[in-house]
């Protein structure tokens, strides 16, 4: 994992944290617009397939990673659905949503755990940017859950993809 991420637990919260050289500004709009979702949302070898984003509160964002690196063994070809729904938004300092497994119709997974996440972009010396997420989830057992089933691997390497994204667009 990259040492450039502090990925805490504590509880029923997980707290992830990691500078990015590039404006808050910038960010956030990689985390509220489609075009830029689709360029880094996801670990290594997965891309977004289907990306339908209504960036307000209320609004929903559905979308479906899937795996196209034929290395990932059995992972090739699989789909993961995903939906957020939007509580507030407070341009360009904080996302706060709610964030659910779900299928392809955007029906909600009752099996998997869902979590209510705030993301904070600070500004941070040199034109940088300090990004906070905090994810809660309803049970020490849910949070356990999805970290067993690889998330602190995963949002790593989809911060990674996230770096790499906003250098390339900060040319």
């Amino acid at each position: 994992m990259s040492d450039k991420m502090i990925i805490k637990t504590d509880g029923q919260e997980l707290t992830l944290e990691r500078i990015f050289d590039a404006s808050t500004e910038l960010v956030f709009k990689a985390f509220s617009e489609a075009a830029h979702l689709r360029e880094w949302w996801g670990p290594h070898g997965w891309e977004l397939t289907v990306c339908n984003i209504d960036f307000r509160p209320g609004g929903e964002w559905h979308y479906c990673m899937t795996c196209m690196d034929k290395n990932q063994g059995d992972f090739y070809g699989q789909e993961s659905w995903g939906k957020a729904v939007y509580d507030l938004i407070e341009k360009p300092s904080q996302i706060v949503y709610t964030d659910y497994f779900s299928d392809a119709s955007g029906s909600v997974s009752e099996e998997m755990p869902s979590s209510r996440i705030q993301t904070v972009f600070h500004n941070h010396e040199g034109g940088k940017t300090r990004l906070i997420s905090r994810a809660y989830f309803d049970s020490e057992e849910s949070l356990k859950q999805v970290m067993e089933m690889g998330m602190a691997e995963g949002i790593t390497q989809t911060w990674d993809r996230l770096e790499a994204h906003l250098a390339r667009v900060k040319k």
